[in-house]
Protein backbone atom coordinates (compact mmCIF):
# COMPACT_ATOMS: atom_id res chain seq x y z
CA UNK A 1 0.00 0.00 0.00
CA UNK A 2 1.46 3.54 -0.56
CA UNK A 3 0.39 6.83 1.09
CA UNK A 4 -0.26 10.42 -0.62
CA UNK A 5 0.00 13.12 2.19
CA UNK A 6 0.30 16.72 1.61
CA UNK A 7 -0.06 19.59 3.54
CA UNK A 8 -2.75 22.43 2.41
CA UNK A 9 -3.65 25.84 3.49
CA UNK A 10 -7.47 25.80 5.02
CA UNK A 11 -9.03 27.58 1.82
CA UNK A 12 -7.79 24.17 -0.30
CA UNK A 13 -9.15 22.05 2.78
CA UNK A 14 -12.70 23.99 2.24
CA UNK A 15 -12.56 23.17 -1.49
CA UNK A 16 -11.62 19.39 -1.01
CA UNK A 17 -14.31 18.91 1.64
CA UNK A 18 -16.81 20.56 -0.75
CA UNK A 19 -15.74 17.69 -3.46
CA UNK A 20 -15.87 14.80 -1.23
CA UNK A 21 -19.24 15.57 -0.42
CA UNK A 22 -20.05 16.51 -4.23
CA UNK A 23 -18.11 13.40 -6.25
CA UNK A 24 -17.03 10.40 -5.98
CA UNK A 25 -13.71 10.64 -7.31
CA UNK A 26 -11.35 11.40 -3.81
CA UNK A 27 -12.97 8.13 -2.32
CA UNK A 28 -9.76 7.40 -1.04
CA UNK A 29 -8.86 10.62 -0.17
CA UNK A 30 -9.18 11.59 3.83
CA UNK A 31 -9.06 15.27 5.19
CA UNK A 32 -7.57 15.85 8.36
CA UNK A 33 -6.80 18.69 10.88
CA UNK A 34 -3.68 17.99 12.97
CA UNK A 35 -4.47 20.00 16.22
CA UNK A 36 -1.16 19.94 17.53
CA UNK A 37 0.55 22.14 14.51
CA UNK A 38 -2.68 23.78 13.57
CA UNK A 39 -2.07 22.20 10.11
CA UNK A 40 -4.54 20.82 7.80
CA UNK A 41 -3.45 17.76 5.82
CA UNK A 42 -5.11 15.74 2.24
CA UNK A 43 -4.18 11.85 2.90
CA UNK A 44 -4.95 8.93 0.49
CA UNK A 45 -4.11 5.19 0.85
CA UNK A 46 -3.63 3.44 -2.74
CA UNK A 47 -3.07 -0.17 -3.62
CA UNK A 48 0.10 0.67 -5.83
CA UNK A 49 2.27 3.68 -6.45
CA UNK A 50 0.94 3.74 -9.99
CA UNK A 51 -2.81 4.40 -8.72
CA UNK A 52 -1.34 6.49 -6.21
CA UNK A 53 0.48 8.72 -8.67
CA UNK A 54 -2.85 8.73 -10.78
CA UNK A 55 -4.93 9.51 -7.86
CA UNK A 56 -2.95 12.87 -6.81
CA UNK A 57 -3.06 14.09 -10.27
CA UNK A 58 -6.72 13.97 -10.60
CA UNK A 59 -6.86 15.62 -7.37
CA UNK A 60 -3.88 18.52 -8.04
CA UNK A 61 -6.17 18.95 -11.26
CA UNK A 62 -9.30 19.97 -8.53
CA UNK A 63 -7.56 22.66 -6.86
CA UNK A 64 -4.76 24.69 -8.85
CA UNK A 65 -1.38 24.95 -6.80
CA UNK A 66 -1.21 22.53 -4.04
CA UNK A 67 2.22 21.88 -2.68
CA UNK A 68 4.21 19.02 -3.64
CA UNK A 69 3.06 15.57 -1.79
CA UNK A 70 4.91 12.89 -0.18
CA UNK A 71 4.01 9.41 -1.67
CA UNK A 72 6.01 6.45 0.50
CA UNK A 73 5.33 2.69 0.71
CA UNK A 74 3.53 1.21 3.92
CA UNK A 75 3.51 -2.03 5.53
CA UNK A 76 0.16 -3.67 6.07
CA UNK A 77 0.41 -2.80 9.79
CA UNK A 78 1.24 0.86 9.14
CA UNK A 79 -1.82 1.38 6.80
CA UNK A 80 -4.43 -0.14 8.81
CA UNK A 81 -3.26 1.66 11.71
CA UNK A 82 -2.83 4.97 9.65
CA UNK A 83 -5.70 7.24 10.21
CA UNK A 84 -5.77 6.82 13.98
CA UNK A 85 -3.67 9.31 14.17
CA UNK A 86 -6.17 11.83 12.88
CA UNK A 87 -8.79 10.86 14.69
CA UNK A 88 -8.90 12.60 18.39
CA UNK A 89 -11.65 12.58 20.83
CA UNK A 90 -14.04 15.58 21.13
CA UNK A 91 -17.28 15.97 23.47
CA UNK A 92 -20.44 18.11 23.84
CA UNK A 93 -21.51 18.63 27.29
CA UNK A 94 -21.14 15.20 29.25
CA UNK A 95 -21.21 13.13 25.92
CA UNK A 96 -17.84 11.99 24.55
CA UNK A 97 -17.00 10.58 21.02
CA UNK A 98 -14.21 8.68 21.78
CA UNK A 99 -12.26 6.06 19.84
CA UNK A 100 -12.05 2.46 20.65
CA UNK A 101 -7.95 2.67 21.09
CA UNK A 102 -8.18 5.11 24.12
CA UNK A 103 -10.52 2.72 26.27
CA UNK A 104 -8.75 2.93 29.80
CA UNK A 105 -7.12 6.31 29.55
CA UNK A 106 -9.86 8.44 28.56
CA UNK A 107 -11.34 9.32 31.47
CA UNK A 108 -14.80 10.19 31.92
CA UNK A 109 -16.38 12.23 35.05
CA UNK A 110 -19.52 11.04 37.02
CA UNK A 111 -22.70 10.79 34.68
CA UNK A 112 -20.79 11.49 31.32
CA UNK A 113 -20.89 8.81 28.70
CA UNK A 114 -18.80 7.87 25.88
CA UNK A 115 -19.38 6.79 22.31
CA UNK A 116 -16.53 4.65 21.25
CA UNK A 117 -15.43 4.33 18.19
CA UNK A 118 -13.28 2.98 15.61
CA UNK A 119 -14.78 4.47 12.29
CA UNK A 120 -12.66 2.80 9.62
CA UNK A 121 -10.54 4.40 6.40
CA UNK A 122 -13.79 5.03 4.95
CA UNK A 123 -15.99 6.82 7.25
CA UNK A 124 -16.89 9.60 9.47
CA UNK A 125 -15.46 10.18 13.08
CA UNK A 126 -17.70 12.76 14.28
CA UNK A 127 -15.39 15.18 13.88
CA UNK A 128 -16.80 17.02 11.00
CA UNK A 129 -18.67 19.67 11.55
CA UNK A 130 -22.54 18.22 10.03
CA UNK A 131 -22.00 15.65 12.33
CA UNK A 132 -21.65 18.09 15.30
CA UNK A 133 -24.65 20.34 14.16
CA UNK A 134 -26.75 17.56 14.12
CA UNK A 135 -25.52 16.12 17.52
CA UNK A 136 -25.96 19.44 19.15
CA UNK A 137 -29.37 19.68 18.07
CA UNK A 138 -30.21 16.17 18.60
CA UNK A 139 -29.39 17.11 22.72
CA UNK A 140 -31.77 20.09 22.16
CA UNK A 141 -34.38 18.21 20.91
CA UNK A 142 -33.90 15.67 24.03
CA UNK A 143 -34.25 18.65 26.68
CA UNK A 144 -37.77 18.91 25.70
CA UNK A 145 -38.42 15.52 25.03
CA UNK A 146 -41.28 14.12 27.16
CA UNK A 147 -40.53 10.53 26.81
CA UNK A 148 -37.37 9.22 25.53
CA UNK A 149 -38.13 5.51 25.48
CA UNK A 150 -40.88 5.97 23.56
CA UNK A 151 -39.77 9.14 20.63
CA UNK A 152 -38.25 7.03 17.63
CA UNK A 153 -35.09 8.59 16.05
CA UNK A 154 -34.12 8.29 12.32
CA UNK A 155 -30.61 8.66 11.56
CA UNK A 156 -30.91 8.84 7.21
CA UNK A 157 -27.88 7.98 5.89
CA UNK A 158 -26.31 6.82 8.81
CA UNK A 159 -22.44 6.37 8.07
CA UNK A 160 -20.49 4.67 10.90
CA UNK A 161 -24.04 5.03 13.25
CA UNK A 162 -22.11 7.85 15.19
CA UNK A 163 -25.68 9.76 15.69
CA UNK A 164 -27.70 6.64 16.45
CA UNK A 165 -25.47 5.55 18.65
CA UNK A 166 -25.17 8.86 20.52
CA UNK A 167 -29.23 9.13 20.52
CA UNK A 168 -28.71 5.55 22.52
CA UNK A 169 -26.22 6.57 24.28
CA UNK A 170 -28.40 10.19 25.69
CA UNK A 171 -31.16 7.79 26.74
CA UNK A 172 -33.80 7.18 23.63
CA UNK A 173 -34.77 3.96 23.16
CA UNK A 174 -36.17 3.63 19.65
CA UNK A 175 -33.53 4.37 17.10
CA UNK A 176 -33.29 3.19 13.13
CA UNK A 177 -30.55 4.16 10.82
CA UNK A 178 -29.80 3.05 7.46
CA UNK A 179 -27.70 4.05 4.50
CA UNK A 180 -27.08 3.14 0.45
CA UNK A 181 -23.63 1.86 1.30
CA UNK A 182 -23.71 -1.98 2.84
CA UNK A 183 -20.02 -1.44 3.91
CA UNK A 184 -20.83 1.60 5.98
CA UNK A 185 -23.93 0.07 7.63
CA UNK A 186 -21.63 -3.00 8.63
CA UNK A 187 -19.41 -0.53 10.57
CA UNK A 188 -22.05 0.86 12.24
CA UNK A 189 -23.76 -2.47 13.39
CA UNK A 190 -19.97 -3.21 14.58
CA UNK A 191 -19.58 0.47 16.23
CA UNK A 192 -22.92 -0.22 17.92
CA UNK A 193 -21.88 -3.63 19.26
CA UNK A 194 -18.69 -2.14 20.70
CA UNK A 195 -20.53 0.61 22.21
CA UNK A 196 -22.95 -1.95 23.81
CA UNK A 197 -25.94 -1.08 22.34
CA UNK A 198 -28.35 -3.15 21.32
CA UNK A 199 -31.49 -0.99 20.60
CA UNK A 200 -30.37 0.63 16.98
CA UNK A 201 -31.67 -1.03 14.02
CA UNK A 202 -29.28 -0.66 11.46
CA UNK A 203 -30.30 -1.69 7.70
CA UNK A 204 -29.53 -0.64 4.11
CA UNK A 205 -31.65 1.42 2.34
CA UNK A 206 -32.54 4.77 -0.24
CA UNK A 207 -34.28 7.44 1.20
CA UNK A 208 -37.67 6.12 -0.13
CA UNK A 209 -37.20 2.49 1.68
CA UNK A 210 -35.53 3.84 4.73
CA UNK A 211 -38.28 7.06 5.48
CA UNK A 212 -41.17 4.58 4.41
CA UNK A 213 -40.20 1.75 7.51
CA UNK A 214 -39.20 4.02 10.07
CA UNK A 215 -41.30 6.84 10.88
CA UNK A 216 -39.58 9.65 13.07
CA UNK A 217 -40.46 11.72 15.96
CA UNK A 218 -37.15 13.42 15.28
CA UNK A 219 -35.47 12.74 12.13
CA UNK A 220 -31.63 13.23 11.12
CA UNK A 221 -31.09 14.01 7.70
CA UNK A 222 -27.28 14.16 7.07
CA UNK A 223 -27.13 14.59 3.08
CA UNK A 224 -26.20 16.67 0.46
CA UNK A 225 -28.30 19.82 -0.19
CA UNK A 226 -29.04 18.96 -3.60
CA UNK A 227 -30.43 15.10 -2.39
CA UNK A 228 -32.51 16.95 0.79
CA UNK A 229 -34.10 19.49 -1.84
CA UNK A 230 -34.97 16.37 -4.13
CA UNK A 231 -36.53 14.04 -1.63
CA UNK A 232 -37.61 17.16 -0.14
CA UNK A 233 -41.88 16.30 0.44
CA UNK A 234 -40.97 13.01 1.52
CA UNK A 235 -38.68 13.76 4.06
CA UNK A 236 -41.05 16.04 5.20
CA UNK A 237 -43.88 13.68 5.40
CA UNK A 238 -41.91 10.95 7.41
CA UNK A 239 -42.12 13.41 10.55
CA UNK A 240 -44.60 12.66 13.09
CA UNK A 241 -46.41 16.28 13.87
CA UNK A 242 -44.85 18.22 16.43
CA UNK A 243 -41.30 16.11 15.63
CA UNK A 244 -38.35 17.36 14.98
CA UNK A 245 -36.87 17.91 11.52
CA UNK A 246 -32.49 18.14 11.33
CA UNK A 247 -30.93 18.87 8.06
CA UNK A 248 -27.46 18.77 7.76
CA UNK A 249 -24.19 18.46 5.09
CA UNK A 250 -25.25 21.85 3.76
CA UNK A 251 -22.91 24.18 2.56
CA UNK A 252 -23.02 27.46 4.35
CA UNK A 253 -23.78 29.57 1.02
CA UNK A 254 -26.95 26.88 0.29
CA UNK A 255 -28.70 26.80 3.51
CA UNK A 256 -31.08 29.39 3.34
CA UNK A 257 -32.13 28.30 -0.12
CA UNK A 258 -32.47 25.00 1.35
CA UNK A 259 -34.35 26.14 3.89
CA UNK A 260 -36.82 28.44 1.96
CA UNK A 261 -37.35 25.16 -0.33
CA UNK A 262 -38.68 23.38 2.50
CA UNK A 263 -40.70 26.22 4.18
CA UNK A 264 -42.57 26.53 0.46
CA UNK A 265 -44.30 23.22 1.14
CA UNK A 266 -45.82 24.37 4.04
CA UNK A 267 -46.14 21.94 7.14
CA UNK A 268 -43.09 23.03 8.88
CA UNK A 269 -42.48 25.75 11.09
CA UNK A 270 -39.48 27.32 13.51
CA UNK A 271 -37.03 26.87 10.76
CA UNK A 272 -33.35 27.92 13.00
CA UNK A 273 -30.39 27.71 11.40
CA UNK A 274 -26.89 27.11 12.94
CA UNK A 275 -23.07 27.58 11.49
CA UNK A 276 -20.02 25.30 12.15
CA UNK A 277 -16.97 26.21 9.68
CA UNK A 278 -18.73 26.29 5.93
CA UNK A 279 -21.48 24.03 7.03
CA UNK A 280 -24.72 24.35 8.49
CA UNK A 281 -27.95 22.55 9.71
CA UNK A 282 -31.29 23.46 9.88
CA UNK A 283 -34.16 22.56 12.78
CA UNK A 284 -37.69 22.44 11.42
CA UNK A 285 -40.49 21.52 13.92
CA UNK A 286 -43.20 19.67 11.94
CA UNK A 287 -46.64 20.98 11.94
Amino acid sequence: MYEVKVKITKEEFGKFEFLMFETESLQNWNLYENFDDKGYWLQGIFETDEEAWDSWRSAAHEVEDLAQPEIKKLEDEDWKESYKDHFKPWSIGKLHWVPQWLKGSHELEEGEEAVWLDPGMAFGTGNHATTRLCVEQLIAYKAQCRDTAEARIVDAGCGSGILAISASKLGFEKIAGFDIDGEAVRIAVENAESNQVSNTNFFVGDLGRGLSEAGADCLMANILANVLVANAEQIRNSVASGGWLILSGILGSEVEEVKAHFESMGGLRDGVITLMDEWSAIRFIKD
